[in-house]
């Protein structure tokens, strides 16, 4: 039964199943994307105190 692969119309709000998930070469972990936010904004305070 499990051969039986039947695609009905997307209804999952935008979800998407794991095996229809795009592979990508470029991978962020999370960490890497709080450091950025972080060092981005104080980067920006630094630069509104300075100037």
């Amino acid at each position: 039964m499990a051969d039986n692969k039947i695609q009905l119309p997307s209804s999952g709000g935008g979800l998407m199943r794991y095996s229809e998930e795009v592979k990508s070469n470029f991978v962020l972990s999370p960490y890497v994307v709080l450091f950025l936010i972080l060092f981005v904004s104080l980067g920006l305070l630094f630069l509104e105190l300075v100037l």
